[in-house]
């Protein structure tokens, strides 16, 4: 009954374009025959952005021709033919796309903003200064339904394309009897860019085609390639471009209700908060620099993180950034070792950023005063960040960045430098190195961090040499560190056998070679501590499945450093010494799938089996670890993302179980039209854990040493949490945004069938934000 209402609504709020086309008779540019400098003209006109190419203006834009298959196999004519036509105006960039497919089979949702790519889709990257290192990126299904953000190949990889901010454009589009048009205006304001009277910006368009997995491009891309921007068109002759002074501002306001049981009356009751205000400003002091400042930002709670598990326990769990203000102009903080990670800055009260880019060099600042909840002194935490990235020629750069924090007379200082070169588009260098100082009631430690890294990429044979560092007194209190005080070296050759139009299109096979030791014996010359060594096969099929397998061979060294609370009882129920047991040797099997994605459909899932640790008693056991994940899609309006995964360690010399982790999780949306989507997201998070032993060797129970000197038994424990929650929310454009929601946590102390879960606290909050752009346009996306 809800979806068929939700249905009837949103049958209202859309509507059905025609199908009217206009021919183009602009100059046309050709990406397999190397006409890849375009001479887009100007002209002065306004087009209604409506997804039908029939304005006037549209015969007269240059037209991108002849696209190239890119992936799964490079360097074969696309299998549908596109056509990109381009104009500008004094404020804007006009894209218009034609995008052929003879099979009828154009698949297109109305899915929410960034959730496109199960979809057809065509992506746009423009390079506005012309580095062949840093792109804004526009993509756009066939009914327009928008993604964005930015491609920095400085940081995040040659094609990782961070999907985290938003930018103002307008995009429709439409699905027509021979394939699909999308038409694209994007304000030469929402783009940072040069301050040159004429400018060449890099260009590339691709063409995604989900249920075959092809991509197709405009420029004939090698995969190999160390860089994908340096392989971009020039989009050449662009005068007077009108940016003025970019300002944005954006009131929020959050209200909520906090439900809990009441510890006098055990009834449940609902404390209403105080209406939170607050507001972010953006302002262009120039085309290529701006300056953001925000005061109580708080939009964090709209999107909860997802529940995740670690093989190793010494190893920090990363979330990714999602507050909007942090996130916007993101790129110019990406620094290797994740030494720079906004979500340190908790519960900012106010913050300030500069960023943008000065005669070759990127900069980002930040300056934010945190609140007292983050706190070890009491103090107000105040944060201080600097990253500086000076461009060197395609795809090579050379950066600087400064880190500190203060929370009382407690501080942390970070300094480092890193650079990237990349020679005759196929070998790539990168090397980094900080140093920090931190001092903590009223002691000081330092220590470094540092890595270089060797890739060269060819089309059929690839190699990479990586190693890293991180001292154990190294801390980065403004960044992320998963693991301090060890060492990681890695060798990796893959071979790739590329083979067109066969059933299997693609077969890697790779063998790597990794080790770790402490920070500390590697620098003295002390042994290894673990030695892995892979044989990973991938295969690509021509309808379109991944498929994967590997085995791992494996050697652990024994860490002191995690068992120095560990005894053992004897049965007199006296304490003996915890022996250090020697290496544990593992064998595991690992395979995977990816099926394409179908309209209605798309499975996935990964299994890993064998010997492994048993971490928690250190000993050899048998694990299993398992992902399984399905996509449904029964209307172009109606999306369901059901995970599984799942960890369990066993004991091999009895079968005992010692471990087991699941999260089973369900996100349903449905979409009632561009802007207005519901949600549901529930998520139960259960573990159970046996009490320890010192399995294989005394078979003698676990104890742990407490605080007071004490030791208790390490016991066993059940527990799951579910967590829940439904969110309305209205989009109609980045920086209008209203949420309305309710989220619900309950507790399972144990795995008795009598105890059930249990509510601990729910809410429910209403958060509200607006653009206002004086003297600007109210583009919708």
């Amino acid at each position: 009954m809800l979806i068929l209402t939700l249905a009837t609504l949103s049958a209202v709020l859309q509507g059905g374009p025609t199908d009217h086309i206009a021919s183009a008779t602009g100059r046309s540019y050709s990406g397999r025959r190397g006409e890849t400098t375009v001479q887009a003209p100007r002209l002065a006109a306004k087009p209604v952005i409506d997804g039908v190419l029939d304005e006037p203006m549209w015969r007269e834009a240059a037209v991108l021709t002849d696209f190239s298959q890119y992936k799964p196999v490079d360097g074969v004519p696309a299998a549908d033919s596109t056509q990109v036509l381009i104009w500008y105006s004094p404020t804007a960039l006009f894209i218009g796309v034609r995008a052929y497919d003879a099979s009828g089979a154009v698949q297109a949702t109305l899915a929410n903003r960034d959730q496109i790519f199960t979809d057809d889709n065509i992506q746009v990257f423009l390079s506005t200064f012309n580095d062949k290192r840093q792109a804004s990126f526009f993509a756009v299904n066939p009914l327009g339904i928008q993604a964005d953000g930015a491609l920095n190949e400085g940081g995040g990889g040659k094609d990782a394309v961070d999907l985290s901010q938003d930018f103002v454009w307008q995009s429709k589009g439409r699905v027509t009897a021979d394939g699909y048009e999308v038409e694209l205006r994007i304000p030469f304001k929402s783009l940072r860019s040069q301050q040159a009277k004429t400018q060449t910006w890099g260009i590339n368009v691709v063409r995604g085609v989900p249920r075959t997995a092809q991509q197709h491009s405009w420029m004939p891309l090698k995969i190999g390639a160390s860089s994908l921007l340096s392989q971009s068109g020039r989009l050449e002759g662009l005068t007077d471009l009108e940016t003025g002074h970019v300002l944005d501002i954006l009131p929020t306001v959050t209200y909520s209700v906090d439900g809990a049981r009441s510890a006098r009356t055990g009834k449940w009751d609902y404390d209403a908060n105080r209406a939170e205000f607050g507001g972010n400003v953006r302002y262009g002091l120039s085309r290529n620099l701006t300056l953001n400042a925000t005061v109580n930002p708080d939009f964090s709670q709209v999107e909860s993180d997802v529940s995740q598990f670690t093989l190793d326990p010494r190893e920090a769990v990363f979330f990714p950034e999602k507050r909007p203000f942090f996130l916007d102009g993101i790129e110019q903080f990406d620094a290797p070792s994740n030494l720079i990670y906004t979500r340190r800055i908790v519960q900012p009260l106010v913050a300030a950023k500069l960023t943008g880019k000065v005669s070759g060099t990127q900069i980002g600042v930040l300056a934010a005063v945190d609140d007292t909840i983050a706190s070890a002194t009491g103090d107000h935490p105040l944060f201080g960040i600097v990253r500086a990235s000076h461009d060197l020629g395609p795809g090579s750069r050379l950066g600087a960045l400064w880190t500190e924090q203060h929370d009382g007379d407690n501080f942390n200082r970070v300094y480092g430098a890193d650079g990237r070169v990349v020679l005759n588009k196929i070998h790539s260098f990168t090397f980094a190195g900080a140093m920090s100082r931190t001092e903590r009631n009223g002691v000081s430690t330092s220590g470094p961090i540092w890595s270089a890294a060797y890739r060269l990429g060819k089309r059929s044979f690839r190699t990479a040499y990586t190693i890293n560092a991180i001292s154990p007194d190294f801390r980065s209190n403004a960044g992320f560190i998963s693991r301090p005080g060890i060492v990681n070296a890695n060798i990796a050759h893959a071979y790739v056998w590329l083979r067109p139009k066969k059933t299997l299109e693609v077969l890697t096979g790779q063998i790597v070679l990794f080790g770790q030791w402490r920070y500390d014996d590697f620098i003295h010359g002390g042994e290894i501590q673990n030695r892995l060594l892979h044989f990973d096969f991938t295969g690509h099929l021509r309808s379109g499945w991944d498929l994967n397998a590997s085995v791992y061979d494996e050697s652990f060294g024994y860490d002191p450093s995690i068992f120095t609370r560990y005894a053992l009882q004897n049965p007199d129920g006296s304490i003996a010494p915890w022996v250090a047991p020697g290496r544990i040797p593992n064998r595991d099997y690992v395979a995977g799938f990816s099926s394409p994605n179908y309209k209605h459909l798309q499975v996935n899932g990964s299994l890993l089996w064998g010997h492994d640790e048993n971490f928690p008693e250190w000993a050899s056991g048998n694990i299993i670890v398992g992902t399984l994940g399905l996509t449904v899609r029964p209307t172009s309006q109606l999306r369901m993302n059901l995970s599984y995964n799942h960890q369990q360690v066993n004991r091999r010399t009895d079968g005992s179980r010692v471990l087991v982790q699941g999260v089973p999780r369900a996100r349903i949306e449905y979409q009632l039209s561009r802007a207005f989507q519901v949600r549901v997201v529930s998520e139960y998070a259960f573990e159970s854990r046996d009490a320890l032993r010192d399995d294989s060797r005394t078979n003698l129970p676990i104890v742990i040493r407490q605080s007071n000197g004490q030791y208790a038994p390490a016991a066993g424990y059940s527990n799951g949490s579910l967590t829940s929650n439904l969110l309305f929310s209205y989009f109609p454009n980045p920086g209008t945004v209203m949420y309305v929601g309710y989220g619900t946590n309950s507790l399972r102390p144990n795995d008795d069938l009598r105890d059930k879960l249990g509510r601990q606290s729910d809410g429910f909050f209403v958060k509200l934000s607006y653009l206002f752009r004086p003297g600007g346009e109210r583009p919708t996306g």
